[in-house]
Formats: C-alpha cells, sequence, structure tokens
C-alpha cells in the first residue's frame, strides 16, 4: 500500500498515536485507577459507555494476540525449514479451504502454552518478560545495522509509488503495531507520582517504538524491493534473500521471543478487563473470581485463551489487524473526546 514511503506511515501512526497517548496520560495522572479506557469511560460518560469501551478493548487486546500469533507461526516456520522440519500443511495457517489448509496449528500452542505460563501467577511471567525484552530490542538492533550493508538505492525509487495517500493507508494498517502504550495506564493504580510518570512513560515508550520501526521499515525496504516483502515474516524473509540463512535464524528466534512477549502482556490485559468488567456487573461474576493460590482471575484467563486461539487458528493477519485498528481507534477516539 504505501511502497518503501512504509517508514513515513510509522511516523504518521506515532503521531496520532501520541495524541491519543497524551488523553491517556492525561486520565490516567487525574484517576489512577485500573482499567485503563474502560474506567475512564464510566467515570466521564457513565456505564453504558463504559461497558461499549470495554468491549472495543477487549476487540483490541485479544485480536491483537491473535494477529501476533500468527506471525509467531510463520517465523517459527521459517525457525524450523532449515533443520529440514516442516509443519503440516493441512494445519500450517489460516483457514483456505481450496488449498487444503483447516487451520493454524502452532499459533493455537504458543497462546496455551502463554495462558499456563500467566496462570501460574505474575512474578515468573514478570522476569521472563524483562530478559526478553533487551533480548528483542538488541535483535532488532542487529537487523538495522547488519541490513545496512545489503540496501540497494535502487529499491527505493519510487518511494512514493501511491503518493501520500498510500502512506496515509499504510499507516492505517501499522498503526496496529503502537498498540500497548495504552496498556501502560492500566497499571496508574500501581504507579509513584503518576502525574509525572504516567506522560513519561506512555510518550516515552511511543517514542522508542516508533524510532524502531522507522529503522527496520528503512533498512527492509532497501535490501528487497516492497512488491517481494508481503509475507508475514519479512525481518527473516529479507535476510534469507541476501543469503544471511544463519542471521535470519538468529532474528527468527528473537522474533518469536519478542512477539511471546507482546502477547502475554496482553493475554494477562485482556483476562484483567474482563475481570473488572465482571466485578462492575457488565459481565457474569463468574469472571471476577480470583483464584486463591495465585490471586488472578483464572475464568477470565480460561475464555480470553479460547476466543485468542479461535481468532488464531482460522483467520488471516491481514484480516485480524483490520478489526484490531477498528477497536482501538474507536476507543481512543471516546477517550479523546472525554478529555
Amino acid at each position: 500500500l504505501a511502497g518503501p514511503g512504509v517508514s513515513l506511515s510509522f511516523v504518521v501512526a506515532a503521531i496520532v498515536c501520541a495524541l491519543a497517548g497524551m488523553c491517556y496520560a492525561e486520565f490516567a495522572s487525574a484517576i489512577p485507577v485500573a482499567g485503563s479506557a474502560y474506567s475512564y469511560g464510566n467515570i466521564v460518560y457513565g456505564e453504558f459507555a463504559g461497558w461499549i469501551i470495554g468491549w472495543a478493548l477487549i476487540l483490541e487486546y485479544m485480536l491483537s494476540v491473535a494477529t501476533v500469533a500468527a506471525g509467531w507461526s510463520s517465523y517459527f516456520s521459517s525457525f524450523i525449514s532449515p533443520f529440514g522440519l516442516k509443519i503440516p500443511h493441512a494445519v500450517s495457517g489460516p483457514m483456505d479451504l481450496s488449498h487444503g489448509v483447516y487451520f493454524d496449528l502452532v499459533s493455537v500452542l504458543i497462546i496455551l502454552l502463554i495462558s499456563i505460563l500467566l496462570s501460574r501467577g505474575m512474578k515468573n511471567s514478570i522476569k521472563i518478560n524483562i530478559v526478553a525484552v533487551f533480548i528483542k530490542i538488541a535483535i532488532i538492533l542487529i537487523f538495522i545495522f547488519a541490513g545496512l550493508h545489503f540496501i540497494k538505492p535502487a529499491n527505493y525509487h519510487p518511494f512514493l509509488p501511491y503518493h501520500f495517500s498510500g502512506v496515509i493507508k499504510g499507516a492505517t494498517t501499522v498503526f496496529f503495531a503502537f498498540l500497548g502504550f495504552d496498556v501502560v495506564s492500566s497499571s496508574a493504580a500501581e504507579v509513584k507520582n503518576p502525574k509525572k510518570n504516567m506522560p513519561l512513560g506512555i510518550i516515552g515508550t511511543l517514542a522508542i517504538a516508533a524510532l524502531l520501526y522507522f529503522g527496520v521499515s528503512i533498512v527492509l525496504t532497501g535490501m528487497v524491493n516492497y512488491t517481494k516483502l508481503n509475507v508475514s515474516n519479512p525481518v527473516a524473509f529479507a535476510l534469507q534473500y541476501v543469503h544471511q540463512n544463519w542471521v535470519a535464524e538468529f532474528l527468527s528466534f528473537g522474533a518469536m521471543l519478542g512477539m511471546a512477549t507482546m502477547m502475554l502482556t496482553m493475554i494477562y490485559s485482556s483476562s484483567r478487563l474482563i475481570y473488572a468488567m465482571a466485578r462492575d456487573g457488565l459481565l457474569p461474576t463468574t469472571f471476577s473470581k480470583l483464584d486463591k493460590k495465585h490471586n488472578s482471575p483464572q475464568n477470565a484467563l480460561v475464555v480470553v485463551t479460547i476466543i485468542i486461539a479461535l481468532g488464531a487458528a482460522f483467520f488471516s493477519v491481514d484480516q485480524l489487524a483490520n478489526l484490531v485498528n477498528f477497536g482501538t481507534l474507536f476507543a481512543f477516539t471516546l477517550v479523546s473526546f472525554g478529555i
């Protein structure tokens, strides 16, 4: 949609998210409660609007995990292929009956694995998450510096094949990649000095993410012509394209680790959101029950896991990303109006 100008799409999406992020930061510092936009909607508009925002957020969190799980499956396939291993064709991707594909088995298994980890309690999950974040940022930087040597300036021509309208269309799709900063606001109740730290956390997160996305997309479109990049595992694909197979293996592993940390965060947030809505009487009370051993909402976690697994099993990355963007933009708009 955007050609090499996709790097500008990330900048446009970052600006839109920064404006929404400032509204979130304003709310998070003024009303430091758990529940993110759902709680803000309840307080500003009343229960009915809060309930609608809650569902928009559930759509955002759950389907974003399903989208990333579908991408994780593609990177896993690319990771195991040099060892002569292959996922059986019938369970290798989203439902496509004309090509004999029924569902994506790998994406379902990774979702179940992460949910089991979360059900054991949050302390271990946080330790794993912190280590994984450092590894994935290191791997992104390795890709940027390694890829610089394989850039062909010819791949940047034309830079805007579909003019600026292509960049805007690209921004509506890559917008999905910035989700997560709003999760920061859901922890406002546990933050020291939220007036100062919430805006720093939200805008800082966005700025770092935007720089990394910009760097990766500039290098990617310089290494490989954009017409060949409509794949679910573009970083590994680009490195294999320039015959850097061992680096592609290393980065596929890093990408899988990075995606796993995102899924862990979003599955956690989804279960807590359903718990918050059930606690307020807007969903069945069974979802507000806490497990005595781990003090976590196990019933909410189970239902979240089932819905995410079904989404990842049967739908493609494109279909899921569009649904996620819809739910998120709706929540962002109502939060912005609320301010």
